[in-house]
């Protein structure tokens, strides 16, 4: 017996993909334009408050503290009178240790106390003081350049010494003053090396012009002393020297070196005068603007 089978064809199931439908009135839409539009605010926000900040770093006002370097002078001058005057005897030895707390710190005073000693045979005096230079370090402390000039006396002896220090000036907001560094040795300025390039006339003023230039600086340096402002006027335009009124007697021109700018003449001259007081040659140096207007005029000074 045959047994027939019947095979059926299977049809093909398609998978259903799930779609999600987007609209406008969606939760998730909402909430993406809510972050958007805080977002572009924020921006905005940082943009101006950058822009705000910035201006008024720029209107910013330094504030600059003045100081006035004469009590830093005035405090450093009683110091050192004090710090570089001795005698030879305990009791005096012991007030000046006594001054010195006005002016040093307690650290200052511990470091300086063995300075001078009662078995130390000399006495100083200080003679003279100079300042050379006070300059801020910051805002409350300044270094001070200074000579001092002591006579120092052992037994019959007696000699001169100079000595240059720096010390350091603390003045609090109260404008009190302590010194918070030692005198320290230092140098002063010395002569510089530096020679000035020598004036000579350049040849733009002719041989006659120059001897009527000599010719009148000559008459007018031998009135100038005594002369009064009327009878300057004369001489000099717009007030450009002004009377002296000195006793002086006119020697000489030492030298003269003439030069043409435009139609006024540059001179650099050199005047020699007695002094009937001191008896000495005075030289005086001048760097004067001629003009030939009726005459020759001084114009500048």
């Amino acid at each position: 017996m045959k047994i027939k089978l019947e095979r059926k064809e299977k049809k093909n199931k398609v998978k259903k993909v799930p779609t999600v439908k987007v609209g406008t009135h969606k939760k998730t839409t909402t909430a993406l334009w809510i972050l958007l539009l805080i977002s572009i605010a924020f921006g905005v926000y940082k943009n101006f408050t950058a822009i705000d900040q910035h201006t008024t770093h720029e209107k910013k006002i330094i504030e600059q503290r003045v100081i006035d370097t004469n009590k830093i002078e005035s405090f450093s001058r009683n110091f050192i009178t004090v710090f570089y005057s001795w005698e030879h005897n305990q009791k005096a030895l012991d007030q000046r240790t006594e001054k010195l707390k006005d002016y040093l710190t307690e650290d200052l005073q511990i470091l300086n106390a063995d300075m001078v000693r009662t078995d130390i045979p000399t006495n100083s005096t200080v003679e003279s003081i100079q300042f050379w230079d006070i300059k801020s370090i910051d805002k409350n402390n300044f270094e001070v350049l200074f000579t001092v000039n002591q006579t120092i006396r052992e037994q019959d002896k007696k000699q001169t010494v100079d000595s240059a220090y720096t010390l350091t000036v603390h003045l609090d907001d109260k404008e009190n003053m302590v010194i918070i560094k030692n005198p320290t040795v230092n140098s002063i300025p010395v002569k510089s090396n530096y020679k000035p390039k020598a004036s000579d006339s350049d040849g733009t003023v002719d041989v006659k012009t120059t001897e009527e230039i000599d010719s009148f600086l000559k008459t007018f340096f031998k009135l100038y002393p005594k002369a009064n402002e009327k009878e300057l006027s004369y001489y000099v335009n717009n007030h450009a020297l002004k009377p002296i009124n000195k006793e002086y007697q006119f020697l000489e021109l030492a030298s003269s070196n003439y030069s043409l700018k435009n139609d006024q003449v540059v001179a650099q001259i050199s005047v020699k005068y007695i002094d009937p007081l001191t008896k000495t040659i005075q030289t005086s140096e001048f760097y004067l603007i001629l003009q030939k207007l009726k005459n020759w005029t001084i114009i500048n000074y």
